[in-house]
């Protein structure tokens, strides 16, 4: 029993010495571990702050080229007469796109692998683009509308959706006032893909009426009549030619042919002096104006 606890005791004080021993030598080893992994990373931090020192240059270099591409971008748009609207949204978006590729050439320079960024780009646009397709086909329109320009604020137009004059061109929307005050929004992609008319887009327009005559009426005085008027009236251009002829001989009536130019902005208020002119005119020199008759018969109860 004296032996067993002997032997006991040695052994514990020959554990205590190892691990003594062995916390010694770790406590020795430790800072020489973490010296030479710090020691080991150095090359890596030196080529890491180096590249991110270029990233830094070239993406001030970038953004300084970029500022200058913005203005002289800027400034041949303006020289091109582009509409606002376009101008603003072209340089937005190109604005966006060149800072996008200093991105990912900065990211790049780093060592970020910005092949998966730009296919993550390019599902994210596909999935929206799909989703917004319809939106995006009238935006495409009104692209196209505002650097063709078909029309421009102020035209009068006629299209299959509606007709007035426009007030807004929107990269999606137009708006147009009709005549009686009311408002007509009509996307763009309808316009962009479909006929279409502007009544002003010229400075000048031809005005055409059209006069019924009996066949019991004096022809030649009808004429002169007619052509008085339409050389007398202060809002038709002298220097356009003036017609007065023999449109179409019907059942009914002799149809007179009244041609003359006006500017576009009094056509409506020309159009109707000359209307208002004709009529009092024909009537003083007895020209007959036939219209229509309605006889009706009726059957008397026996």
């Amino acid at each position: 029993m004296i032996l067993y606890a002997l032997t006991s005791s040695a052994a514990n004080e020959t554990l205590t010495d190892i691990g003594q021993e062995v916390q010694e030598n770790l406590e020795q080893l430790k800072p020489n571990v973490l010296f030479e992994t710090i020691k080991s990373w150095g090359p890596d931090l030196i080529t890491f702050g180096v590249k991110l020192l270029i990233a830094l240059l070239i993406f001030f270099a970038g953004s300084r080229i970029i500022k200058l591409f913005y203005h002289m971008l800027e400034r041949s748009f303006k020289k091109m007469d582009m509409e606002i609207s376009l101008r603003k949204f072209l340089l937005s978006v190109l604005n966006a796109g060149m800072y996008c590729l200093l991105a990912f050439i900065v990211a790049g320079q780093i060592g970020v692998n910005s092949a998966s960024i730009v296919a993550l780009l390019g599902s994210a646009s596909i999935a929206i683009g799909l989703a917004i397709k319809g939106s995006l086909a009238n935006f495409a329109g009104g692209v196209l509308i505002l650097m063709m320009k078909p029309f421009r604020v102020g035209d009068y137009i006629i299209s299959q959706e509606g007709e007035g004059t426009v007030q807004t061109i929107g990269l999606v929307y137009t708006i147009l006032t009709t005549a009686d005050n009311k408002q007509v929004v009509i996307p763009n992609g309808t316009l962009s893909n479909s006929a279409l008319t502007n009544v002003t887009a010229m400075k000048n327009r031809r005005l055409d009426v059209l006069i019924r005559i009996s066949y019991g009426s004096d022809l030649k005085r009808a004429k002169d009549v007619l052509e008085k008027i339409i050389k007398n009236h202060p809002g038709i251009l002298k220097e356009e030619p003036m017609e007065v002829f023999v449109s179409d001989l019907t059942d009914q009536a002799v149809i007179l042919g009244v041609r003359g130019w006006t500017m576009m902005e009094n056509y409506w208020t020309v159009r109707a002096e000359v209307l208002e002119q004709i009529k009092l005119r024909l009537d003083e020199a007895g020209i007959e104006v036939p219209y229509n008759l309605l006889s009706v018969y009726g059957k008397e109860k026996s």
